[in-house]
């Protein structure tokens, strides 16, 4: 059986994705902790690994719109490097908590580690038309919002909201598709 019924098929095109924390635990409620998503995504896109349209990290997921050549690959190398750098930031802060809910969430064919970070799967959603692309960045933007955070989407610092929005933000993305 498969563990996910949702597949990258096409990788002309962009995707929304999104990766969510085992249990929803709140583990990007700390700078150093949303600093290794921003840097992943950085690395990815200077070695030119993937193209980054748009992001938002909430405190427990994060969702995104990327294209890559091999977008599976690049997404299963993003989300264990993250993995493995946040739940080594978890043991140096000393997150005991956070560490043995990670490790109680563990799925049971995951015995090769002790913790489990991500949830399985992605959720991959190919954007096939302008209309979808702007769509998806809108709810991207709005998650913050909607989440009552913010009252304005360009507020969320961990978003590329700003960016959109002509100012700097904390990630340089793709705007043009």
């Amino acid at each position: 059986m498969a563990r996910t019924r949702y597949k990258i098929h096409d990788t002309a095109y962009p995707h929304f994705l999104t990766c969510t924390v085992v249990d929803w635990l709140p583990v990007f409620t700390r700078t150093e902790a949303v600093q290794v998503i921003l840097d992943s995504w950085a690395y990815l896109q200077s070695n030119n690994r993937m193209t980054l349209f748009a992001f938002v990290v909430l405190e427990n997921h994060l969702h995104f719109i990327a294209s890559s050549d091999q977008l599976a690959k690049e997404l299963g190398d993003f989300k264990s490097y993250t993995a493995r750098r946040l739940i080594d930031l978890l043991k140096g802060a000393h997150a005991k908590t956070l560490l043995k809910q990670l490790a109680f969430g563990k799925q049971a064919h995951k015995n090769d580690r002790q913790y489990q970070l991500w949830q399985e799967g992605s959720k991959p959603k190919q954007i096939t038309s302008d209309e979808m692309m702007l769509q998806k960045i809108e709810y991207i933007h709005s998650n913050p919002v909607k989440r009552g955070y913010v009252d304005d989407p360009v507020h969320w610092r961990y978003s590329s909201a700003r960016n959109y929005a002509g100012m700097p933000g904390v990630l340089e993305v793709t705007r043009e598709w």
